[in-house]
């Protein structure tokens, strides 16, 4: 009863018709964050934290939280049909969804995506209101120990989603995991590896790695290439729809998707990015012969990774409004907002500002219903963006990018570093490397030092990682998961997907 009570004052706070309009200018401006290159919504919630003086808390927090869910969703149209990653966490979703389009199913891969999104979006919620308080019961047994096996997990996980010479992968991860010591020491104060360059000593942007790499380096590659061979392909109008068939195999993806998502959203330290990475990792193993292979268009490569990051995505809220712990960058700036506010973020939300908590909740639900609603008609509009040629088309994704680069801190060596990373990205292309795994190294990188630091400064004994149960399962798992890729059988099964790729 008290659970019926509390929804019922939330759906009657987030339907009143000022946070309908928050909750709908969210959605639409998450929607072209995340289309957006290097922007991102950590860059968009900050230039909108001023805005939160001049508005209550509720509309305020609806608006923030509707720009996080809906650049995941962003993230897949930039990503599907132009291999762009406005959002990180869609970089896994770019490798199947953008063949998916130049094989003129932009429409299809679109509308999996949506409708993969909303379900998540609508199970994620769910999930809050059902499970808020013993999950957060999970969250708050990990520390240090913990959150850096989590990662390590996540890492190997990376390396058993990527196909080809499993050296290659490793490689990537730790080539990522040293860019990201690219900075000021914390402890110290001391620039570290920054070669005397002093625009270094903040560390490399992410944005200048993910464009050059997944952007500017295929470019390149694709002007090396016969101008046939390099076109976008167009899709015909009949093509727009998903069939039947990319229905029944895409389901089983998105509830595995949304289930994983769920789960990595709550515990600090996973989110959206890792849910994506680690959904992707779930259906290569699952789905063992799929109708286009992994890589090459396979629907399941779209549809569980888009329902993963959304479901995070969400459930990431859980830790922030329960616990006052933000799991990610956005959480932390969605924190601010409330501390501006006057309200101080932990297990005190839920019943000193009640109205708060459970608006904010079911304001979801309304949110990932007008993501829908929004975007699904637009597909024919967003797969017009195919018919462009290619030699339109490249120069203004390297203008974007290079705005993107320059933008976010009014730097011009961004844009050269943008310019380094398209280089190696290039020379990863003729390698055969696949960089999505050094993405993610460098993103763990800095949490993963600063973990391993605290439990070595806290209990100088390298064993704790293993006398704690929960981190000592952790590496279990991992452990597991590389005997497993070293095994003939899956080694030789890596070498055959490159041969079919």
């Amino acid at each position: 009863m008290e659970l019926l009570d509390n929804l019922t004052l939330g759906l009657h706070i987030a339907m009143s018709w000022q946070n309908l309009q928050y909750a709908f200018a969210g959605a639409l401006l998450g929607t072209l964050v995340g289309v957006l290159p290097g922007l991102g919504p950590v860059a968009a919630l900050a230039m909108l934290m001023p805005f939160v003086y001049f508005l209550d808390a509720t509309p305020a927090l609806v608006m923030l939280a509707g720009i996080y869910y809906g650049a995941q969703y962003g993230g897949s149209i930039s990503a599907i049909l132009l291999n762009v990653q406005g959002e990180s966490s869609s970089v896994v979703t770019a490798t199947d969804g953008h063949q998916m389009a130049r094989q003129g199913r932009a429409g299809a891969a679109l509308a999996v995506a949506g409708l993969g999104s909303f379900f998540a979006g609508c199970v994620a919620t769910v999930f809050i209101v059902t499970l808020s308080r013993p999950l957060v019961v999970l969250a708050s047994s990990f520390g240090p120990a913990e959150y850096f096996s989590l990662m390590v997990l996540g890492l190997v996980g990376a390396v058993v989603l990527t196909s080809g010479s499993l050296v290659k992968a490793i490689a990537m991860i730790v080539l990522g995991l040293l860019l990201g010591q690219v900075n000021t020491d914390a402890l110290s104060g001391t620039p570290r590896f920054t070669m005397g360059i002093a625009e270094l000593r903040g560390g490399i942007g992410f944005v200048a790695i993910a464009m050059g790499l997944f952007v500017l380096g295929e470019i390149i590659a694709h002007l090396g290439q016969a101008e046939a061979e390099r076109e976008v392909l167009t899709a015909s109008m009949n093509e727009l729809r998903p069939t039947r068939q990319d229905f029944q195999e895409a389901w089983p993806s998105v509830l595995r998707g949304t289930a994983l998502g769920a789960v990595l959203g709550v515990v600090p330290g996973g989110g959206a990015l890792l849910a994506s990475f680690a959904s992707y990792t779930l259906e290569k193993k699952v789905v063992k012969r799929p109708r286009v292979p992994f890589g090459k268009g396979a629907i399941q490569g779209v549809a569980g990774p888009e329902s993963a990051n959304n479901a995070g995505a969400q459930t990431s809220f859980i830790p922030m409004l329960a616990l006052g712990i933000p799991p990610n960058a956005v959480m932390a700036l969605m924190i601010g907002a409330m501390t501006l506010k006057g309200i101080q973020p932990g297990p005190q939300v839920m019943t000193s500002n009640p109205g708060l908590f459970w608006g904010l909740v079911v304001s979801m639900w309304v949110g990932n219903l007008m993501l829908v609603v929004l975007n699904l008609p637009l597909i024919r509009i967003w797969s017009k963006v195919l018919t462009v040629p290619y030699r339109l088309l490249f120069p203004v994704l390297v203008v974007i990018c290079c705005i993107a680069s320059y933008a976010l801190k009014g730097d011009s060596f961004d844009v050269y570093m943008t310019a380094v990373f398209a280089l190696i990205g290039y020379m990863f292309y003729k390698l055969n490397c696949e960089p999505a795994p050094l993405l993610l190294g460098f993103i763990m990188a800095p949490m993963m030092e600063d973990n391993l630091r605290r439990v070595l400064l806290s209990e100088g004994d390298w064993s704790t990682f293993l006398s704690r149960p929960l981190s000592a399962g952790l590496l279990i798992a991992a452990m597991v998961m590389v005997i497993v890729v070293l095994l003939p059988r899956t080694t030789s099964d890596r070498d055959g997907k490159i041969q079919v790729d």
